[in-house]
């Protein structure tokens, strides 16, 4: 079915997903930094506390989410979904409450990262077997295309007007701001309407200690999604681990004002959006496999461009580059990934699949973001940096070499035999 402009449609249920998607998104790329501007404008805390909360604020999280995902695989997945934004929404208020009666404390900004991590994990893993359920496989790709458009477009947009609102009203205002995006997207999500059947749990009625394994054994089994679990974790991983002591070097070595900082990242995401729109239109041409394996690997050769960098406007345009290299790349790459993964995991299997992916990217991130710190104070910043570079162009070793086919082409020709 094809909408207004040409567009295709993918109904009214899928509409006010990607609502609530987009609004949730750009709320919390509008308080892009707003816990660790909170705890040094507000709470006066040193760098070694700021580290603190970007790293074990997640990663206590992931580890509180474990449970959660074969907990969540035999529910309806969309009452999960409005409890996690709700959950997400009344700890992020806690916030500009404590705030506004003095008693706003870094305590309080730990276990408010921690609980938000926990629902992101829970949300996304029950939104992708929502989606999976909404959507008819031949959809999946055009789907996620526009979900990963709507990222780099919140991306892009989202942290220069959060700049500005944090210059002008404080970081609590969008934290605030961010509570509220989850507040409308569990009414987008309420929206959707329909009624949704309730999985049929096999085996055992009750959850039991070796169903919070079960994500794991299933990727760890799987042919086509084992090599790209470990793959997406170490990249994501370096790239993240990398940020901070980018940072540092640009910021403090190099020099750069923060506005050239800003925009150094800011402009590049524009190729995540004009990655997103191709990735349908390559993956028609060429093939999901094909394109998986060729974006993936070229989104592996960008960051150790990145030890390049020298002051100076000619300095400010290599980061750029660099960065929009990548990201063009992660545009692609990213959709067509989400399309495959989905393809490929099993009905009964996606919750606990998608949770614990994203726990193991979450933890993963969290330790490489403090060993390259330790490695940063060894070696230096840039030289770090070179280490992650390395690395990556390891990653593509790790990408599926060999086409899988999806779960629901394997059922239909399972029926012709």
């Amino acid at each position: 079915m094809v909408g207004v402009g040409g567009r295709r449609s993918l109904g009214r249920q899928f509409g006010w997903l990607w609502a609530a998607y987009g609004v949730s998104t750009f709320g919390t790329r509008l308080a892009f930094d707003a816990f660790p501007l909170l705890a040094v404008l507000v709470l006066h805390t040193g760098p070694a506390a700021v580290s603190l909360l970007a790293a074990a604020g997640p990663a206590v999280g992931a580890v509180v989410a474990v449970p959660l995902g074969p907990w969540v695989e035999f529910r309806r997945k969309r009452p999960v979904m409005i409890a996690m934004d709700l959950a997400r929404c009344a700890a992020l208020l806690t916030v500009p409450v404590a705030f506004a009666l003095g008693l706003l404390s870094f305590v309080q900004l730990l276990v408010v990262s921690v609980v938000v991590t926990a629902a992101d994990i829970t949300f996304n893993a029950a939104g992708g077997a929502c989606l999976k359920a909404l959507v008819r496989p031949a959809d999946l790709l055009v789907a996620n295309s526009r979900f990963e458009s709507t990222n780099w477009t919140a991306t892009v947009l989202g942290p220069p007007l959060g700049g500005a609102a944090i210059g002008l009203f404080g970081p609590v205002l969008t934290v605030l701001a961010d509570a509220v995006s989850y507040l409308l997207s569990a009414v987008g999500i309420r929206a959707i309407g329909g009624k949704e059947p309730r999985p049929v749990r096999t085996g055992a009625p009750r959850l039991h200690a070796g169903d919070l394994l079960e994500g794991w054994r299933y990727l760890l089994a799987h042919p086509a999604l084992r090599p790209l679990f470990f793959n997406t974790v170490l990249v994501n991983g370096l790239i993240m681990a990398t940020s901070p002591l980018l940072a540092v070097l640009l910021l403090g070595r190099l020099g750069f004002a923060p506005w050239q900082y800003g925009l150094a990242f800011a402009v590049p995401c524009v190729g995540g959006l004009i990655g997103a729109r191709l990735a349908r239109r390559l993956v028609a041409r060429f093939g999901q496999h094909k394109v998986l394996f060729t974006a993936g690997t070229l989104r592996a050769c960008w960051s150790l461009g990145l030890i390049f960098v020298r002051p100076g406007t000619a300095g400010l345009v290599l980061v750029m580059v660099v960065e929009l290299g990548l990201i063009a790349c992660m545009g692609v790459f990213n959709p067509v990934f989400a399309t495959y993964r989905l393809d490929r995991t099993e009905p009964d299997r996606v919750t606990r699949t998608l949770s614990a992916w994203s726990v193991t990217s979450k933890a993963t991130t969290a330790a490489l973001t403090g060993m390259w710190g330790l490695l940063a104070a060894l070696i230096g910043p840039r030289s770090a940096i070179a280490v992650a570079g390395l690395l990556m162009l390891v990653t593509p070793l790790l990408l599926p070499r060999h086409e899988h086919a999806p779960q629901h082409e394997r059922e239909v020709a399972g029926s012709h035999l």
